[in-house]
Formats: C-alpha cells, structure tokens, sequence
C-alpha cells in the first residue's frame, strides 16, 4: 500500500528544493556582504595605491630621452631615484653630476617634481650634464619633505645623508661620471638636506647650492629669539661632521625676499654659518683667518622680473668662495623662466642656470 501518491512526492519534494533555494540564496546574501564590501575596499586601495604611485614616481608618458629609473639599497634603507643623460653621453667621457633635491610637497621625478621645477634636464642637454633626482621615500614624511630637522638625519654613514650619498656614488660607479664634479642643490627642506650632505660628506660633492634653505643644526634654532643660538655654534657642529675629510665647499644660496616660510634671516644666518665653517677648516679657529672679502652687486628689475642682489664673500688666496643671491618680491620659490611647478617665480632669475654656472668653477681639489 503507498503512503503517498506520486503526485504528493513530487509536490513534497518541490517543497524541499525550494526550502533550499531559500536557505541558499540566504546564505549567498550573506557571504555577498562582506565579499562585495572586501572587493571595495581592495578597488578603493589598489585605487590609491596607482595614485600614491603616480603621485610620487610619476606617469609612464612623463619619462624624456635619456631618462633611467633607479632603486638604491643599503644598510641605511632605500631609494628611488631617476637619471637624466644628455646627448652628450657615451659612457666613456666623465660628465659632471647635478643632483636636484626636491622640498616638502613636492617629489624628485612624480607629480609637483623638482624635475619639472628646475627644468635642470634641458639645461643638461645643452651643457652636457648627468641630473639626478631623488625622491622621499612614501610615507617617511606626511608632506613628503626631507627630514632634515630631525637630529637623527645629520649624520654621515646613516640616515637620509648615507643614503642620497650612496645615490651619488653609485651615479658616479653606473655611469662613469667624474667624481670630482658631483654637486647637489636643493629647494627648502631639501635645501637644508643638500647643506648637511656638504658637511657630511664634502668628500663626495664639489659644491651645495640652497634655494629657501638653512643652516646644518637650524632645528637648533628658536624663530622667536635666533640670536640665543649664534651661526658659530651651529657651524662647529657642521666642522664636527666633517672629520678629517673637512674641507672649504662652495656654497650658493638663493632667496626670496619675501619668503614667510623660510624668512631672509635664515638666508643671512645660513651664509655667517657657512663663513665660520670654511674658518674653522682653515686653522681650527675663528680668527677670520681667510681675510674674506665681501662685495654686492644690485641688479635692477626689468619688464617682468625681479630686481635682485648679488653678494660674494671671497678669500683672495683661496678658491673657497659663498654667493648669496637674495630676490626681491619673490616668495617661497625657485626662481626660473621656464620652471612649471607649485613653487615656482617665473618672474626671477635663473636658478638653474646660476646652480650650473656655480658649479662649472669648483670642483673636488
């Protein structure tokens, strides 16, 4: 005897599969959730990740001729960095080095770059140079500046110093450049980081040029009383680094008159800092023993651009030389013509071309 007909199964099993279809489309709602949830979340990352990444090395179609990418690793960590080759490369001939460092919100070869700011890679096609540009390390700093502020970044053979020395090195070692021209100018906190590599390394690079920059030690320094802290103080500090490898290294600063972030006092401390330097390296004193001269030439303003000074401070036997060019109405800015960039004063004077003339007359002894 059945206890169902056909037809009743059929009609339970019915019942059944769509009992599971109900528990299964509850469950995949479930799972659905979190995994649509997951998969935004990776979207928005992967998102900014691209643009983290392009903000900082860069979009493919930005790369020139003569433009190489480039990782260093060392003890001291890493760091990206891109070199630019003018025609005039063969590998055979030694060609002087310029290493552009980049200031606080700003990258070495991304987006805001100090490649784009200098406009150093055409300069370098037409005198036959090598450019280097460094880039801060993402999420080192919340600006991506330089941390040349912090005590811990002063010193030779560690840190931010040991590091973009080591980039020059390896420049010097990949592509056979000269050694005894390698030269770095920075802008604002990679102003103040190009002047600690100059104490802390005056063995590597020939000159340092500072565009809105300081002292070495100007974390030292209270704004509202600077004089509680003298630029010979800070200048002992500076020898101090330099060891047995001191030596006299030709500085260029530039300055804006009008600069609020980085005001002309820290110009003026950065050149009686850099005197004292060059006067301990002398005889170990402060004696003034260079008998220094100092000469200011005014150049009027024209159609457009700025008016600007130009002081030397010179010792008549001695090669060691600091120039200070100090621009009227321009603010916290490299000055330059064709420069493109945040920070950028279209309407001062060549800051590129004066780095390389600059650089052109000193070299390692």
């Amino acid at each position: 005897m059945k206890l169902f007909s056909d037809h009743s199964r059929e009609r339970n099993l019915d019942k059944v599969i769509e009992s599971d279809r109900s528990w299964l489309d509850r469950l995949y709602k479930r799972w659905r959730s979190p995994w649509i949830t997951s998969g935004l979340i990776i979207a928005v990352v992967a998102t900014a990740g691209i643009g983290m990444a392009a903000f900082q090395f860069g979009l493919p179609w930005w790369m020139q001729e003569g433009d190489h990418n480039h990782l260093y690793e060392s003890d001291a960590g890493s760091l990206r960095y891109q070199v630019h080759l003018p025609p005039q490369y063969d590998g055979t001939t030694q060609l002087p080095v310029v290493m552009a460092i980049h200031g606080c919100g700003m990258t070495g070869y991304g987006w805001n770059s100090m490649k784009a700011t200098t406009q150093f890679n055409s300069l370098a096609d037409r005198e036959g140079f090598i450019v280097v540009y460094p880039t801060q390390r993402m999420f080192r700093s919340a600006i991506n500046c330089w941390n040349s502020a912090d005590p811990r970044q002063q010193h030779r053979n560690s840190g931010e110093p040991a590091l973009i020395a080591g980039v020059a090195q390896q420049v010097v070692e990949e592509y056979n450049a000269d050694p005894a021209q390698v030269h770095v100018a920075g802008a604002s906190s990679g102003a103040g980081t190009a002047v600690i590599l100059a104490a802390t390394y005056p063995d590597v690079f020939a000159t340092v040029t500072s565009v809105a920059g300081g002292e070495y030690g100007l974390n030292q320094v209270n704004p509202d009383d600077p004089d509680s802290t003298p630029p010979d103080y800070t200048a002992r500090q500076a020898w101090a680094q330099m060891g047995d490898r001191a030596r006299q290294v030709p500085l260029l600063v530039i300055q804006g008159e009008e600069d609020t972030v980085v005001p002309p006092i820290v110009a003026y401390r950065l050149v009686a800092h850099w005197t004292a330097v060059g006067d301990l390296v002398d005889d170990g004193l402060l004696n003034d023993s260079l008998n220094q001269v100092e000469e200011t030439t005014a150049v009027p303003a024209e159609q457009g651009r700025h008016s600007y000074t130009h002081t030397t401070i010179t010792a008549p036997d001695d090669p060691f030389l600091i120039e200070l060019y100090l621009v009227q109405e321009m603010g916290h800015a490299w000055p330059g013509p064709t420069g493109d960039g945040s920070y950028v004063d279209r309407a001062g004077p060549d800051a590129s071309a004066i780095v390389w003339d600059f650089a052109q007359r000193h070299r390692q002894p």
